[in-house]
């Protein structure tokens, strides 16, 4: 009952206005400006630490894979096709969102001789201090940081070893697959934090041509049953009927509903994980890194979340796929539209992507588990029982999963969301200064 009205009511509003506030604080438009916004992207790190290709590849891996594959699924299975059309909303509003967050992070990051760390925790604590109190914004930190290490065993781990089991129902071969994404999660957590980054930056790029490859492919294949594609989308967005007035309202409230939080779910925004991967970056100014924050959303929701809700929609109309069984309904219409290679191919990007996702996730956790302790035996643990929990994932209820997951990035996202609304003025401020500058280099220019 409290998911419901978190993510049912509370959820979808809070971002929308977190979303609006933002977007004028830092002049969205402005900063979307494709001449200047690429050449913000171009700009090079400086210094010891990760570069920020490779943060945002990080932050890429800890929302790309299931979030775009059975996370859209879900939404069009719960929501309907008018789900769709919420999510690029949500996607408008996210891009400011997540611009915000990661600036933030950015901006009250730690620095050590290997380069830095940081994330929402920290920034509710250092951030909030003057307004609330070092107590009030130590413990509210500390609360979000404990959220964070749950968050990254349950969505950024659960949820990713359950998904990719689903490609098959064959349970040899779910055990070998959580086994074998147990292995490798283990082998990154030996190898240490710097690992990540390396790993991440290798495999999404890759990966995210291929999907894109395959998708582009089924849809142009089936270029004809588009244009019906896109009027389900619309049409089911505001679905009013007067002979059911109140079932069609149900279906709108529920077709908000999915599409802002799956969308959530596949791109973070608000939520206030990766900003834990963009805080890293060796960038000198929080707003260059802030535009790859907004790449992150770009690419993410209105790319590949559209391309694999696209392509469900198709299955919908040739084969009647509801979209209810998640990655396994992707997957068969993947298989069914573009034949076993693409099947194949998909299924391997799948586990992949989880595989990404969980060591991405893991070092959220880890840097949250910081805040609350340096002991070494603690990051021992969370890495024993994420590669536990990865090992088991695949014989999880999935209803229960998605609920408490959902209930735990909610939570999250509505105490972000605050924090990001008190601190609007100093993110406005780092953004003033980041048009500034673009606007000298190009005078220089």
């Amino acid at each position: 009952m409290f998911g419901e009205i978190l993510n049912g009511a509370v959820l979808p509003l809070s971002l929308t206005v977190c979303g609006i506030i933002l977007a004028f604080r830092i002049k969205l438009f402005r900063i979307l400006s494709p001449v200047g916004f690429f050449r913000d992207l171009k700009s090079a790190g400086t210094g010891s630490g990760t570069s920020p290709f490779v943060s945002l590849c990080t932050a890429l891996a800890g929302t790309l894979g299931v979030g775009n594959i059975a996370g859209v699924a879900t939404a069009i299975g719960s929501g309907g096709a008018g789900a769709v059309f919420w999510m690029w909303a949500g996607a408008l509003i996210s891009t400011a969102v997540k611009y915000g967050e990661v600036t933030l992070a950015v901006k009250y990051r730690r620095r050590t001789k290997d380069g830095y760390y940081g994330g929402a925790a920290y920034t509710i604590r250092d951030g909030l201090s003057f307004m609330i109190g070092p107590c009030a914004s130590k413990l509210l930190g500390g609360s979000f940081a404990v959220l964070c290490v749950v968050n990254s065993l349950v969505m950024g781990t659960l949820i990713q070893s359950n998904s990719a089991a689903a490609v098959t129902d064959d349970g040899r071969v779910r055990a070998i697959i959580c086994l074998l994404l147990a292995v490798g999660v283990a082998a990154v957590a030996i190898s240490g934090p710097g690992k990540i980054g390396k790993v991440t930056s290798a495999l999404i790029p890759p990966l995210s041509l291929v999907y894109i490859g395959i998708s582009v492919y089924v849809i142009a294949s089936n270029s004809a049953v588009v244009p019906t594609v896109f009027r389900e989308i619309f049409s089911g967005a505001f679905r009013f009927r007067a002979a059911a007035g109140g079932a069609a309202g149900f279906g709108i409230k529920e077709a908000i509903r999915f599409g802002v939080t799956r969308g959530i779910f596949s791109n973070e925004a608000g939520c206030g994980t990766s900003p834990t991967a963009h805080a890293a970056a060796n960038v000198v100014s929080p707003h260059k890194q802030g535009c790859f924050g907004i790449f992150e959303v770009i690419f993410d929701t209105p790319v590949l979340c559209t391309l694999t809700a696209l392509v469900v929609l198709i299955g919908r109309l040739k084969y009647g796929v509801t979209g209810d069984g998640g990655v396994g309904d992707t997957l068969f219409v993947f298989g069914k539209l573009a034949g076993n290679p693409a099947y194949f191919a998909i299924g391997i990007s799948v586990f992949l992507f989880a595989y990404a996702t969980v060591i991405a996730q893991l070092y959220y956790g880890s840097v949250a588990l910081r805040y609350l302790t340096r002991s070494h035996a603690a990051k021992a643990t969370l890495s024993i029982i994420t590669v536990a929990v990865a090992a088991v994932g695949g014989y999880v209820e999935p209803g229960v999963m998605w609920s408490v997951a959902d209930t735990v990035v909610g939570v999250m996202t509505v105490i972000n969301v605050f924090v990001l609304i008190m601190l609007s003025g100093t993110i406005g401020k780092e953004a003033c200064q980041g048009l500034e500058q673009r606007i000298k280099k190009r005078t220089h220019d």
